[in-house]
């Protein structure tokens, strides 16, 4: 990286400001011609942002714990924190920026993790099959009394095999949310901003949610998918095959909002995908390939009347009207 050592403290807050304010993904045309002439406006800025651009290059991307939704600026104290937190991290020296991913990112210390982009096939010590998707990290911890996989982000799918070790031991999958029990069956779990996605495709799912141990424990059977919190367990719906195409690599939607699509793409990829409102209820549909979300984003282009632009060198992608 190019630039000094140390940085007028100043201009790293300015930057962390920029560079919070191009991830909410909420500047207008007028606001990116403003952080161009910050950039312009001396050299310590200019460093700065070099200093900004190496941090996402070297964690590639903004880390998730600072990629916040846009909140009320400047007042609201949660921003300000986070981006008092950015403010410091840009100050460190790059080679404490690594120390730091280590030991922020939970999924660095999981028994098992899958970054970004990618997936990872286990077979399990009593033969069972699990599948890690994107930015996934579990724990597996089998014993004399259960055999438990601990989710600690992301998404699994799992296909349970007869215990031969121990007979009779319970296979669960635990969560924030709640302690799922697999009754001879395949399932897909997903953690997501406070709420457990489950959708099985063969036998049964026994759920029991952490805030209401007393309660009676709901059973999923093949072809029903829910959501749950702690303590409220949703509508049960018919699964949807889609759900799991993931596993093939494979993006599938079938009318999907195209906000809802931009959000399910940037799990995949290193970096932001910004979806302008004015077309974000566009309904898209098709089968758009996860390894290679430039093409993704090509069939898009090629298909509704929508286009992709690119900042901070591709890191932030933002799909708007043709």
């Amino acid at each position: 990286m190019n630039g000094p050592s140390k940085i007028n403290p100043v201009a790293l807050e300015e930057a962390a400001e920029w560079l919070m304010r191009l991830s909410e993904g909420s500047l207008s045309e007028r606001e990116l011609v403003q952080w161009q002439q910050w950039r312009a406006s001396n050299k310590e800025c200019e460093f700065a942002w070099q200093r900004a651009e190496s941090l996402m290059g070297k964690l590639g991307g903004l880390p998730a714990e600072l990629a916040i939704p846009a909140l009320d600026r400047p007042a609201n104290p949660q921003r300000r924190a986070m981006l008092g937190r950015l403010a410091a991290l840009l100050a460190l020296a790059p080679a404490g920026w690594i120390g730091w991913q280590l030991n922020e990112r939970l999924g660095w210390t999981a028994d098992y993790h899958a970054g970004i982009g990618e997936r990872r096939e286990l077979t399990l010590a009593d033969g069972s099959q699990l599948t890690l998707n994107t930015d996934t990290s579990v724990d597996v911890n089998f014993d004399a009394q259960q055999r438990l996989i601990r989710v600690r982000r992301g998404e699994i799918l799992v296909q349970t095999a007869t215990d031969i070790q121990v007979p009779g031991r319970p296979f669960r999958i635990s969560t924030e949310q709640g302690l799922m029990q697999a009754l001879g069956t395949r399932f897909s779990v997903r953690e997501d901003e406070g709420v457990t996605r489950l959708a099985v495709l063969e036998g049964r799912v026994q759920i029991e949610l952490y805030k209401r141990p007393q309660a009676t424990p709901m059973i999923l059977s093949a072809g029903q998918q829910t959501s749950f919190s702690a303590s409220v367990i949703g509508p049960i719906k018919p699964a949807d095959s889609a759900l799991t195409a993931w596993s093939e690599g494979m993006l599938v939607a079938d009318g999907m909002p195209l906000g809802e699509f931009a959000k399910e793409l940037a799990r995949y990829r290193h970096g932001l995908v910004r979806c302008d409102p004015a077309v974000a209820k566009v309904r898209v549909s098709g089968a758009f390939p996860l390894d290679d979300s430039r093409q993704a984003l090509n069939m898009l282009v090629q298909t509704y009347p929508v286009k992709v632009s690119t900042h901070l060198g591709g890191y932030l992608l933002t799909i708007s009207p043709a």
